[in-house]
């Protein structure tokens, strides 16, 4: 394991750095850090594929997709995971994505160690970078208080509308805390949350907002 997990991430660190600031490779070590963290309180979990899954889980995201960029499918393959390894890794993968608040059904503990490791690494002080890392890149307003956040919308209404990046916080950012699925992610989350909301605060009193 530990040999496909270092050939793992020789291949995608390079496709990672790729990507703007708030999907790189820096991105993928953090959530790996916010995993180990929760494995130790969540001793059956396969920790093999939690590892792999957290390698994996942004290499296709459609936002990033590039002609003949490699799946995770393809590098599973590539570094040796035997089908079974893989499908358990893929499935991880697959209910990860936050997706308007339609996420796939969790089918295991190390899908929800991912998933919750992952949303971790949106909030707090780094998610509240990230969130103005990624709306920097595609040229999307830091607030518009005219817009009104969405209760409820589809997937693709979710990735359809290019929203201002305070927006994203109202529609996804401080919806996680309360979606957090182990004893650990929901613990690690409390503090992240309340970091937002005294920020979303300070941000209203700043442009004048009451």
């Amino acid at each position: 394991m530990e040999a496909m997990l270092h050939k793992c991430r020789q291949i995608v660190e390079e496709i990672y750095n790729q990507f703007d600031a708030s999907h790189d490779f820096a991105h993928i070590e953090r959530v790996l850090k916010n995993a180990e963290e929760i494995l130790q309180q969540e001793s059956a979990a396969d920790s093999g594929v939690v590892r792999l899954a957290v390698l994996l889980h942004d290499i296709d995201d459609a936002k990033y997709q590039t002609v003949g960029q490699r799946t995770a499918s393809d590098i599973l393959q590539i570094i040796g995971a035997s089908n079974t390894l893989a499908q358990q890794v893929l499935a991880c993968i697959e209910s990860v994505s936050f997706s308007g608040g339609n996420a796939k059904e969790l089918t295991s503990i190390e899908g929800a160690i991912v998933r919750d490791a992952d949303r971790l690494d949106a909030i707090g002080a780094i998610g509240i970078a990230r969130t103005f890392a990624f709306g920097g890149a595609r040229g999307r307003k830091l607030y518009d208080m005219s817009e009104t956040a969405r209760a409820t919308m589809s997937e693709s209404d979710y990735r359809g509308k290019e929203t201002a990046s305070v927006t994203h916080f109202y529609e996804k950012l401080l919806l996680l805390k309360e979606l957090m699925v182990t004893a650990e992610g929901k613990r690690l989350a409390e503090q992240r949350h309340d970091y937002m909301v005294g920020f979303l605060k300070q941000l209203e009193r700043e442009i004048g907002v009451e």
